[in-house]
């Protein structure tokens, strides 16, 4: 039987890594696949390497980078080597190496294993027209590919845009091995010639993590298994810059606690790690519960999993090649209670020490203070106003709802469109930066008026008024904004994904139908800014006019209809009130005529009766 460690290799020491993007918020996802790189190292006494995927300049955001480093060290996730450590083999920022990628494009393109693209944008969407058009699959025809090296390289010269693209093979088998799946085989004349060097001259993927694992030693590449597509051309590529391939493990994507088991996200779980530390969870707990996510804990000396154990007890236990292909799944009560037997675990001055920490940190403690004292007027009024700011909310669906709803099918279209509205601010939220309160309120606002176009049945107040009940569960709070801003992006988001969670979730038509008219407003306001940015200064004042008028028009509208509705309302119940006015006068006169008549009755059989009693004449 083979020996399950061989993967461990004895002539150089291990070295693994993670390479997040700092594109938001650290992710649940990083601390798990970071967990295990680092694990394996520190078993073989061998190093973990931080390196920064920051290629994707798009999507970079200011702030992320430290946002990683604070959240991996509040876990106990150190590195060795990395962008704010310094090492052997760096620098550890991929945007700081882009000298080394070119230099690598070139080599390649040298040896024939890469080649030089010119093809234009407008000509590789007629390419895939013309594929889809064919019912064949989406690939790049190769056209450049043929292209002899002297004019290739004659045109790049000239400064002809173009990018990089891996020559990848087109007949054979490319055969790649992983830890836990065995072989992976792709047939040659399914792959695709992958670009690897963009036109601005920044690296895809690809190009750069086979680049720097190669640079960097890395012997063990321990990542999710969506990247197990990029298997292939991984391998091409580590043969093309003649390095061996280092030993491939994809691991079981983290999964959401429902019946698909559907890969983990931002609105059926919190991902961010800040939500996790801002919300109170303790470290150690939560690294015991990744822990367990595919591995299963260590095992006591009757054979049983033990669930609760420390980063030392895993790493002396732990063994890659023991992780299960199932599907982990990420259970948010499960972690609770987790974490709740850890805390448990404390000694009372510990756990107290802890809750201070938490309750009292002094700079959010004082800006809480700030907002919460010009609305009380005793020290026993704080919680009450504040306590929103401590812990977690009650959500309350009904207060999200516009109570406009006359019909059940009224209703259930207002909650529908309630979830559309929260799903909305959720990725809203998730883009302002910094997060502070004017940026908030004015990308609130900008959705506001956007949701008024495309919700008919709601105004930005009602917006706000959600948003509101969302992040404090009321709705008389401190300034909204502000709050926000001291409960943090994390926590404001993973409030919103509580309140997502309690609204029944839309049809698959709805959302499907939601989804086209959202597509079809960002193709209209893309289409605007096109527009605009021809414009000259003059004609764009005349638009903005043009639009403030019809704003107005429309608003003017609306106001002369609901003034309408109103009066027709108002008269209505007037109209009714007399009519109700009426009824009474005419029941309460029948009343009285009955009682009258009654009253006679009475009188007519008491002066009978009295007729009967009195004495008969003595006779004469």
């Amino acid at each position: 039987m083979a020996d399950k460690s061989a993967h461990i290799p004895t002539d150089r020491p291990v070295r693994t890594r993670i390479a997040p993007s700092p594109t938001g918020d650290p992710h649940v996802g990083t601390a798990y696949m970071g967990l295990v790189n680092m694990t394996l190292a520190r078993q073989h006494g061998g190093q973990f390497l931080l390196r920064i995927d920051d290629t994707d300049r798009t999507r970079y955001r200011e702030g992320s980078e430290q946002a990683i480093f604070d959240a991996l060290r509040w876990l106990g996730l150190e590195w060795d080597e990395g962008p704010d450590k310094g090492g052997p083999v760096g620098p550890y920022r991929q945007s700081e190496r882009t000298a080394i990628y070119r230099e690598h494009a070139d080599r390649l393109i040298a040896a024939g294993t890469a080649y030089r693209c010119f093809c234009s944008k407008e000509r590789l969407d007629e390419v895939r027209k013309a594929q889809s058009a064919r019912n064949e699959q989406s690939r790049y025809d190769r056209t450049c590919r043929a292209l002899p090296a002297a004019e290739s390289a004659a045109k790049a010269r000239d400064g002809v845009p173009h990018v990089v693209r891996l020559a990848f093979p087109t007949d054979g088998e490319t055969v790649v091995n992983d830890l836990l799946r065995g072989q992976v085989v792709i047939a040659n004349n399914t792959g695709q010639d992958q670009v690897l060097l963009k036109e601005d001259g920044f690296p895809t993927y690809h190009l750069a993590s086979c680049v720097d694992d190669a640079l960097m030693n890395i012997t063990h590449i321990i990542r999710a298994e969506e990247w197990l597509v990029s298997a292939p051309i991984h391998k091409v590529l580590f043969d093309a810059l003649d390095r061996p391939l280092p030993v491939l493990c994809h691991m079981p994507l983290l999964r959401n606690n429902d019946k698909d088991k559907t890969k983990i996200s931002k609105r059926k779980n919190p991902t961010s790690l800040l939500y996790y530390r801002d919300a109170g969870f303790l470290p150690q707990a939560l690294l015991n519960f990744l822990g367990l996510m595919g591995w299963g804990g260590p095992k006591d000396a009757s054979g049983q999993s033990v669930e609760m154990f420390s980063l030392e007890e895993m790493r002396r236990a732990f063994r890659l090649e023991d992780i299960r292909l199932g599907s982990p799944v990420f259970d948010l009560e499960k972690l609770k209670d987790t974490n709740a037997k850890h805390q448990r675990a404390l000694a009372p001055a510990a756990y107290a020490a802890k809750v201070k920490e938490y309750l009292l940190a002094d700079q959010r403690f004082e800006a809480v203070a700030a907002l919460v004292q010009p609305r009380t007027e005793t020290f026993g009024e704080f919680m009450a106003m504040g306590d929103f700011f401590f812990g977690d909310v009650v959500q309350k669906p009904d207060l999200l709802v516009p109570g406009r709803g006359k019909t059940e099918p009224e209703t259930q279209q207002l909650q529908t469109e309630t979830y559309f509205v929260v799903s909305d601010l959720m990725d809203l939220l998730d883009k302002v930066a910094p997060f502070t309160a004017k940026p908030l309120e004015e990308a609130s606002r900008a959705l506001g008026a956007r949701l008024e176009e495309e919700l008919p049945g709601w105004k930005a107040k009602e917006v706000f008024m959600a948003l509101r009940v969302a992040m404090t569960g009321k709705t008389a709070t401190p300034p909204l904004f502000e709050s926000m801003e001291i409960l943090g992006k994390a926590r404001c988001l993973g409030r919103l994904g509580d309140t997502l969670r309690s609204l029944p979730p839309p049809s698959k038509k709805a959302l499907e139908q939601r989804e086209k008219s959202k597509k079809k407003a960002e193709e209209a306001a893309a289409k605007k800014a096109e527009e605009e940015a021809a414009m000259t200064p003059e004609q764009l004042a005349a638009r903005r006019a043009a639009e403030a008028e019809a704003k107005a028009r429309v608003e003017a509208e609306a106001k002369a209809r609901a003034e309408a509705e109103a009066k027709a309302k108002a008269e209505e119940n007037k109209k009714k009130a007399e009519e109700a006015k009426a009824r009474a006068a005419e029941e309460g006169k029948k009343k009285a005529e009955e009682a009258r008549r009654k009253a006679a009755e009475a009188k007519a059989a008491a002066e009978e009766a009295k007729k009967k009693k009195a004495p008969e004449a003595p006779p004469g």
